[in-house]
């Protein structure tokens, strides 16, 4: 069982989904551009490819690798290594890249103190290769689904452009989970219209979006309920958002007011997770609770929420907000937070360490994937280019043998 986050999955359990709403979609097919079109989109990859890579240095046998991959998921004619090499003498010649070593080629635009960002292209291509190669089941966004201003209504274009267009590949077309409430809508969602995310329109668009105002995951393995995924709405617990919006400007139909809505459902998530049977307690959110680096703890899901995550013996706390990737355990509680929030912008170069102890921490783009059973839990985070950066895997606390290794 596993599941990926900007991707997830759970293996042939089954689901039940308790709601208060549900919607429906369909998956979009990838077309096809002519010769022209190839080669433009070709070197606008290779671009983004070489201007996002650590220090600007790319591996010339890699850069081909990645893109005959991008070319064969948006079904255009597969890239040859003979293409790179013309790119790069083109891009050497009017002085934009230099060569390293025999293989490699540096960027010369690029500080190497902040290398940049990759397209979202790349980490999406490797998260569907991840799915593919892990059977996924499900996948889950961390929230800010619409960057910068959510959606403006059902209709808004931001929809196909940033989603039905995007996660083409095959084993993407599963599942999405983006709640509200009880969820991981983020910030930037409650810039635009909240309620469009909510609406069973876009499900009739494309089913794999499930967006509600409350709900909770579950799966179980045979007869034994494996794991209950909580949906934290946390931008409402972010008291400046309300009080010092600045030039934004903040959806809060169906929230406000602020004290009542959060007092409402802090009793209700404790109450559903103490019914809870399930093996594995993992609560989803869209801001840090513990964070090393540009935003930080969140110090009202510390003083509001944390108790109850503690008093019911939750596993894992999983968010987006700060876009690296990151994993802390905390020192008094065998709770893990773990930040899968480089998807698409990264590389902050901002580090400020907390009192918990950080067992992960980096600074740039990339997904993160978990495998469970009854036993164990298993995070992967992947970079850009789908490399392996970091695995950590623990068993669970009534299992025979104990387990906390990376």
């Amino acid at each position: 069982m596993g599941w990926i986050m900007d991707l997830a999955r759970w293996g042939t359990a089954q689901r039940r989904l308790c709601s208060l709403r549900q919607e429906q979609r369909n998956p979009s097919t990838p077309v096809g551009g002519c010769r022209y079109d190839s080669s433009l989109r070709l070197l606008t990859k290779f671009l983004n490819l070489l201007k996002g890579a650590p220090g600007g240095i790319v591996d010339l046998n890699n850069a081909a690798e990645t893109l005959e991959l991008i070319t064969a998921e948006m079904l255009i004619t597969a890239v040859q290594k003979r293409r790179i090499y013309d790119i790069t003498n083109v891009l050497e010649g009017i002085g934009l890249i230099e060569k390293k070593l025999k293989n490699n080629i540096r960027w010369k635009g690029v500080d190497d103190s902040r290398p940049g960002e990759v397209s979202d292209d790349m980490s999406i291509l490797q998260m569907g290769r991840v799915g593919e190669k892990l059977d996924i089941d499900f996948v889950i966004s961390t929230g800010d689904n619409f960057y910068k201003n959510g959606l403006k209504g059902v209709h808004d274009q931001a929809f196909k452009e940033s989603f039905m267009d995007i996660y083409t590949a095959q084993s993407l077309q599963k599942p999405w989970y983006s709640a509200i409430l009880f969820s991981v809508l983020g910030n930037h969602d409650y810039r635009g219209n909240a309620l469009a995310q909510l609406s069973p329109v876009l499900r009739k668009i494309d089913d794999r979006f499930i967006c509600m105002r409350s709900f909770i995951v579950n799966a179980s393995i045979t007869e034994k309920q494996l794991v209950d995924f909580f949906f934290v709405d946390t931008t409402p617990f972010q008291l400046e958002y309300w009080t010092h919006p600045g030039k934004h400007r903040y959806d809060w139909r169906g929230v406000a007011p602020r004290g009542k809505y959060i007092a409402n459902y802090l009793k209700d998530m404790d109450v559903a997770m103490k019914r809870s049977t399930a093996r594995w307690k993992i609560v989803v959110g869209h801001h840090t609770m513990r964070s090393v680096s540009e935003h930080g703890d969140t110090e009202e899901l510390l003083e509001l929420l944390l108790s109850v995550l503690k008093d019911n013996d939750v596993d894992f706390y999983i968010n987006g907000h700060d876009h690296y990737l990151e994993h802390i355990s905390s020192r008094d509680s065998p709770l893990q937070y773990f930040t899968s929030g480089g998807g698409s912008k990264a590389w902050r170069g901002v580090f400020h360490p907390n009192k918990d102890k950080l067992r992960f921490f980096y600074n740039g783009q990339g997904f993160m994937s978990l495998q469970l059973n009854q036993d164990q839990a298993h995070f992967i985070f992947y970079d850009v280019f789908g490399n392996i950066l970091y695995r950590w895997s623990s068993r669970h606390p009534q299992s025979s043998t104990y387990l906390d290794e990376e």
